[in-house]
């Protein structure tokens, strides 16, 4: 397998881990993995998940990194595929856990491709955080990449959240998962993040909630923040956690 190194390439629900930002550490290094799977009369999908649960998040836990949540397409394009979502302490750390995972080699592994990005997290919202599990079933997580024009740009929408929009996702019910600065994958510059919902109809309603918010009114029409300003392209998925995630 090869590899490459990024070592250069530099209010809601309970929270059940956020050790991160809670001891102000830099920004982590969060990888989102694709597995690209393919409906099969051998159970591709089914056995992508087995081994997601039982070998690859293991050997990734073993390695340091973590929380690690998994995601099958609920709506989006490229079904059916898995999304890794994995929180590294540095670059370094990524690379390390990469470098000799066991899980990862061998003839027969069940998907047929991988695609991964790299994001570095906000120096305000640095690290995942993990909600604590639902009384009952599961949520739905929505993925969405904004793209810019320019840097200075996709600078100008992380300021953005970080002085008031994340804050206001809180307050309206969406509930923030991670937020990251693309350093590494397709479509740059652009920033990803995730937010949860307790189901589809929760979604509806808080983002309705959100948009009609005097606090967003007021934010969006606020000089170098206009949306013509600081972002070019929206797009999203919504995705369902499956077995071996500590995001649920």
């Amino acid at each position: 397998m090869q590899r490459r190194s990024f070592v250069a390439a530099a209010a809601g629900a309970p929270l059940l881990n956020t050790s991160m930002q809670a001891q102000t550490k830099s920004p982590a290094i969060l990888e989102m993995r694709w597995f690209r799977c393919r409906n099969t009369m051998d159970a591709q999908r089914a056995k992508l998940g087995d081994f997601l649960a039982k070998k690859l998040v293991p050997a990734m836990k073993s390695a340091g990194a973590g929380p690690i949540g998994l995601f099958q397409t609920a709506i989006g394009n490229e079904a059916p595929s898995v999304l890794l979502v994995a929180q590294h302490a540095s670059a370094s750390a990524f690379d390390q856990c990469w470098a000799k995972n066991p899980a990862i080699e061998g003839a027969d592994l069940p998907f047929q491709r991988m695609e991964v990005q790299l994001l570095r997290g906000f120096p305000g919202f640095p690290a995942v955080e993990v909600p604590a599990a639902p009384a009952a079933g599961s949520r739905i997580f929505e993925l969405r990449t904004y793209e810019s024009n320019t840097p200075t740009s996709l600078a100008a929408k992380i300021d953005m959240f970080q002085k008031g929009e994340i804050d206001y996702f809180r307050k309206y019910g969406l509930l923030p998962i991670f937020f990251g600065e693309m350093i590494a994958g397709p479509r740059m510059p652009n920033l990803t993040y995730m937010v949860a919902f307790d189901n589809f109809a929760a979604r509806e309603a808080n983002w309705k909630a959100f948009g009609g918010s005097p606090e967003w009114a007021k934010m969006r029409v606020t000089p170098g923040w206009a949306d013509g300003q600081v972002v070019s392209n929206i797009t999203n998925q919504i995705l369902t956690p499956v077995a071996g995630s500590e995001i649920r």
